[in-house]
């Protein structure tokens, strides 16, 4: 577990967006699991897209060192990354409600004016 985090961080699962700010600040790694073009509408300072369905393949590239915070859209999506990633042996969070919760709580999102967009239908 990261130094700055406190043991309360391990127990939690489903972030409020402030708690995420925090751990955001304490170095946690923030993960989009959005699709491109959502991301690309507006998302977290500091993150990095990885859509859901690669992330098995980009576990690699994710340090178990470190807090990780998965967020999508409304918190769907990121919560089952979580729990998959929590059973892998990471310290793995979902923010709850996702980036329309954080949005929501005023928090910043890039680019500046940046938006939510909602997923298309599947085709």
């Amino acid at each position: 577990m990261h130094p700055a985090v406190s043991d309360e961080a391990a127990t939690e699962t489903a972030l409020a967006p402030e708690r995420a700010a925090e751990l955001i600040a304490a170095d946690a790694e923030l993960i989009d699991v959005r699709r491109p073009y959502e991301w690309d509408g507006g998302r977290i300072p500091g993150s990095r897209n990885i859509e859901v369905n690669e992330l098995p393949a980009a576990a690699e590239s994710i340090s178990k060192d470190r807090v990780v915070i998965f967020y999508c859209r409304a918190g769907n999506r990121s919560a089952m990354a979580a729990e998959a990633f929590r059973q892998a042996g990471f310290d793995a969070h979902s923010l709850a409600g996702g980036i329309e919760a954080w949005a929501a709580a005023g928090q910043p999102l890039e680019p500046d004016g940046g938006e939510v967009r909602k997923p298309l239908p599947a085709s």
